[in-house]
């Protein structure tokens, strides 16, 4: 498919599209209503995993799509999940969960980067696969990856790479060789360990903070505690004008602030606490000295405050139209039912508090993501949280009595991470993670020792000679595989023979060891045939033609300062110097002393180690170049 025909994607999107893998009838009405079967089927398997979920912008929502195009009908959505890339990677677990359930339905999703979840095994693919070939290609089927092979001849199995599949070709594809389509153990196994801790994972993306609100917004919380998402959002992309409705505060005055328990995603957490702020002194909040022990409660809360606040004043005053009652719709009986099977309601008896706050939170995920025929985010925050705040009595001092009961709050240590920490994730995401349990349990002391044993010069400019020796193609240079699958070892034997040629022999005249290679090759491979003579001599004289040459540009490059930028062999520097001493030789003689032959091992080293130090310990082309190597430099120790 040309790239200028494929359908955008709004960046921080994610896109997911349900297909029947094959249908049974190609009756329209029918294949309808089988697919809406299907939706409701899906909603009730994951009722209880989607209402308990805080998501940074829009929910996951699926809705019938008929047949457009070359495309199939379908169930699909889009969700915008902003800065909480955990939304996206939650969608991907739900579709392979979805497709383990259902075993007649596969699922597409991309992203404004495309394939993304082959992003994810970038390490492990096939060479034909990239982004133009993997077109209708990638599909989760049966809880699995699978990727329609690449056919090279008439016969197999797949689908040629130089042409896209349309959705249907590539659907029968799969249902005929299922076995044949499933991604190698690689790549579904970086699928999977992306995808490790989920269900569980969703609890402990979760964050309960103490936060000292004003009376309102823990009514509002305790009964939606998915608009916290919007109030955040607002505080954190706030702007002047958004500022100016929180000079004086008219729905949630500070004078009636309690303390109650808060429930954000790490996401949301992060964003509120990482900003600072100040607050005007009209609107009437106040922060205690920062050594205060509930400091951090107060800052919280007043930052809460002001989101909630924004969202309000850009409610208008006009009043939007009553919603439908949820009930009506046909897909809400089997919904409540699987919430009620799955103990969504904690046997809270019906008609509680409790449990009119639990249903108040799945009518409103139901009515965003399944009955919503536009943009499936709350439409109007600040309207949601006034009718919120019209609908529920409380008492003031009901709520503080509820201070002395408050659940603890979470540690935000994890906001906090050491530089080994980061240097680890930032391996593992590399796909160069430590294997090793023990490497994770070893003393600093230990570690340093490791690292500093695993330092070579040695190793640097052999990584280096592997590098520009691999071959690569027109889209870039690689990094050689078998380089980075295997340690550096290191040979005594190969060392001495690569010194030995290094430093050369008495026998050695000539800057570089590949022509005495040659000259080596071609006397061991003398043939008796004439016509091979004939070559080889041809090619002598070719070498002979080439050294002129070479000897030619080093003297003109002598009189120059490029010459003078770079280390020489000190065993011909000290045969110069006892030259010129003598004074027996003859000017041209003289000059020709003067040409010393260059330790590239030497200037190489050098001139990395130099462009390391003036990086001052921050990334740059030579710490970056040599990572990728595999290859990891101690910190420089002389600050000087």
């Amino acid at each position: 498919m040309d790239v200028l025909k494929r359908p955008s994607i709004p960046e921080d999107a994610v896109q997911y599209q349900l297909f029947l893998v094959h249908p049974e009838s190609s009756d329209a009405e029918t294949h309808e209503r089988f697919l809406q079967q299907i939706l409701q089927n899906t909603l009730a398997e994951l009722a209880p995993l989607l209402v308990q979920y805080i998501w940074q912008h829009q929910p996951f929502n699926l809705r019938y799509h008929p047949e457009k195009g070359a495309v199939p009908a379908h169930l699909g959505g889009v969700t915008e999940f902003g800065d909480n890339v955990e939304d996206e990677w939650f969608i991907v677990y739900l579709l392979k969960r979805i497709t383990c359930t259902f075993s007649d339905i596969a699922a597409a999703v991309y992203d404004n980067d495309g394939q993304f979840l082959l992003i994810e095994a970038a390490e492990h693919l096939p060479k034909w696969l990239d982004p133009d070939s993997s077109e209708n290609r990638v599909f989760l089927y049966r809880g699995e990856l699978h990727i329609l092979p690449n056919r090279t001849r008439s016969g197999e199995v797949g689908w040629p790479k130089d042409s896209v599949p349309t959705v249907e070709q590539a659907l029968e594809v799969l249902h005929s060789h299922t076995e044949s389509c499933l991604a190698k153990q690689p790549i579904c196994a970086a699928l999977t360990k992306r995808l490790d801790g989920y269900p569980e994972k969703i609890q402990q993306n979760f964050h309960r903070a103490h936060c000292y609100v004003p009376a309102g917004i823990a009514v509002v919380l305790s009964r939606r505690p998915d608009l916290i998402a919007p109030a955040v959002s607002a505080f954190y992309l706030r702007d002047p004008v958004d500022l100016q409705a929180c000079r004086t505060f008219h729905t949630f005055t500070p004078d009636t602030r309690v303390m109650t328990s808060v429930k954000f995603t790490r996401c949301l957490y992060a964003q509120l606490q990482q900003q600072s702020f100040v607050p005007d002194r009209r609107s009437g909040f106040t922060l205690p000295v920062r050594s205060h022990p509930q400091y951090r409660a107060h800052e919280l809360g007043m930052k809460l405050a002001h989101g909630f606040e924004i969202q309000c004043s850009k409610s208008g005053q006009s009043a939007s139209k009553k919603d439908a009652s949820v009930s009506s719709n046909p897909l809400w009986r089997g919904f409540l039912d699987s919430l009620k099977k799955n103990g969504y309601f904690k046997g809270e008896l019906q008609g509680s508090v409790r449990y009119k706050d639990l249903m108040t939170s799945a009518e409103s995920f139901f009515r965003q993501s399944v009955t919503s025929t536009h943009c499936p985010a709350i439409q109007n925050p600040g309207q949601e949280i006034l009718k919120v705040l019209e609908d529920t009595s409380y008492s003031l001092e009901d709520l503080k009595n509820q201070e002395a009961h408050l659940p603890p709050e979470d540690s935000d240590a994890w906001l906090d991470i050491t530089p080994q920490e980061l240097e680890r994730l930032l391996e593992e995401r590399g796909g160069r993670g430590v294997s090793d349990s023990t490497c994770k349990t070893a003393k600093p002391d230990e570690e340093l020792q490791e690292k500093e044993a695993g330092y070579s010069l040695i190793a640097v400019t052999q990584g280096m000679k592997n590098f520009i020796n691999a071959m690569s193609s027109h889209e870039g240079a690689e990094i050689p595989s078998s380089y980075l699958a295997q340690p550096f070892s290191f040979d005594p034997e190969a060392v001495t023979s690569g010194l030995d040629r290094l430093l050369g022999r008495k026998d050695d005249e000539l800057d570089s060891d590949d022509f005495e290679d040659d000259d080596e090759k071609d006397d061991s491979d003398v043939d008796e045939d004439e016509g091979v003579q004939n070559c080889e001599q041809a090619g002598a004289e070719d070498l002979d033609n080439l050294r002129k040459y070479m000897d030619e540009m080093d003297q003109e490059l002598q009189s120059t300062n490029i010459g003078r930028s770079f280390t020489q062999n000190n065993r011909t520097s000290n045969k110069a110097d006892a030259s010129k001493s003598s004074m027996a030789d003859s000017g041209s003689e003289l000059v020709e002393e003067e040409i010393q032959s260059l330790d590239v091992d030497l200037n190489l080293v050098s001139n990395l180690l130099e462009s390391l130090a003036s990086q001052a310990g921050l990334a740059g082309p030579a710490s970056n170049l040599l990572q990728s190597l595999g290859i990891h430099i101690p910190p420089d120790a002389d600050q000087s």
